[in-house]
């Protein structure tokens, strides 16, 4: 899947199961957006590089135990097919034991031009191979999925979406959880009574001021019930303003 332009953000998918792409991204904003070119997709099959007639692309772990673990010359010769001349995107290894994906790296990743992004199996992938190619190991959550499919197109998606022309207005996303460093307050529409239950008076006033100052309120006391963490960071950052 290509289309790609000046400005198109490109992101090359090393994993055992290219047919689970571009899966949700070919729909909605992200589906829209390819289409359009805003970003393009390439998806390597890390058992094509494999050395034997099996096509084996893991093996035993070293000093035992349960599971298989990836080759650092398979992984390694899949990356090297799509490295490109001066490439400098980032590489990213999908892992549980990662650093945490955060609003900020996403902005971080979405500058960056793209990424390329190498999605694990069974109980991962040679350290050897990490470390020489230069990998960062991001996590989507303190949980453990089957594979690393799913969490990169958790991160692209959430990229994706931040990339110009991908959201009908720039406003769309300003508001919205950890842009701010707060949770996002509550949203009400029609109809304005439903099963008894009313929206706020203060959203339907008028008053601009005032809606602005309610729904900080609201982020605040939802952040700090939900996200202590994150209360207090704001509340230090805020001091420091």
């Amino acid at each position: 899947m290509t289309g790609e332009t000046k400005s198109c953000w490109n992101v090359d998918v090393l994993t055992l199961y290219p047919e689970m792409f571009p899966g949700s991204l070919g729909q909605a904003l992200a589906g829209k957006a390819l289409a359009k070119g805003l970003w393009s997709l390439q998806t390597t099959q890390i058992r094509d590089f494999a050395l034997d007639k099996h096509r084996s692309v893991d093996d035993t772990p070293s000093g035992g135990g349960p599971g298989m673990v990836l080759r650092a010359d398979v992984v390694a010769s899949a990356l090297e097919s799509v490295i490109k001349k001066n490439d400098a995107r980032p590489r990213l290894y999908m892992s549980p034991r990662g650093k945490p994906l955060t609003q900020q790296k996403v902005h971080e990743l979405k500058n960056a031009g793209g990424a390329i992004i190498l999605c694990g199996r069974f109980e991962g992938v040679d350290q050897r191979v990490i470390d020489a190619s230069d990998f960062e190991e991001v996590s989507v959550g303190d949980y453990i999925l089957s594979g690393g499919e799913l969490a990169a197109m958790m991160l692209m998606d959430a990229a994706i979406r931040l990339l110009p022309g991908v959201m009908g207005k720039k406003s769309s996303g300003e508001d919205e959880s950890f842009e701010s460093g707060l949770l996002e307050y509550p949203h009400y529409t029609r109809p304005s009574e439903w099963n008894g239950l009313t929206i706020p008076e203060i959203l339907t006033s008028g008053h601009h001021q005032k809606i602005k100052d309610w729904r900080l309120e609201q982020s605040l006391s939802l952040t700090k019930q939900r996200r202590p963490d994150l209360f207090e960071n704001y509340q230090l950052q805020s001091t420091r303003k």
